[in-house]
């Protein structure tokens, strides 16, 4: 009978001189995983409720839900990353937001198509409206979800 040995838990080391090595835990990844499904979950279900209410008051001769959607997903992934950079957030909680929520909110794949859908049709000054002012205001989302996370949190010391 062979008897395997039990070995701790991985642990990554940092690669600093040896006084200054400190090790780092492994990260939990079913925990992770068990994050970002929450995340994903959330987000489908927010874009999906979102897809189907903004047509009602919209229209829908112009994809507003999916341009709406992709500026409010922007938004948030950068006010997310921008808080993660000054609060006290764990690899677990950031995965959930910016993987998860925001991976299954945004529709780029969506847009993609609606983009496409519109330059078939003919519809060539709307197509590149659209596909120009969802990129370019997508951009400018980001950066407000920038500034106003950094406006709301102060940075770490």
């Amino acid at each position: 009978m062979v008897v395997s040995r039990l070995r701790p838990p991985f642990r990554a080391t940092i690669l600093l001189p040896s006084r200054w090595r400190r090790r780092i835990p492994h990260p939990r990844i079913p925990l992770l995983l068990f994050y970002l499904a929450a995340g994903g979950v959330a987000g489908t279900l927010a874009r999906y409720g979102l897809g189907r209410w903004i047509p009602t008051w919209a229209g829908t001769d112009f994809p507003w839900h999916t341009l709406a959607i992709n500026l409010a997903g922007s938004f948030v992934l950068g006010f997310a990353m921008r808080a993660a950079e000054t609060l006290p957030v764990s690899p677990e909680v950031r995965g959930m937001v910016t993987v998860g929520f925001c991976g299954a909110f945004t529709t780029f794949s969506t847009f993609s198509l609606e983009t496409v859908t519109l330059l078939q049709e003919g519809e060539w000054a709307r197509g590149a409206a659209y596909a120009l002012g969802s990129v370019a205001a997508g951009v400018l989302a980001v950066m407000a979800g920038l500034a106003a996370a950094g406006a709301a949190f102060r940075p770490r010391m």
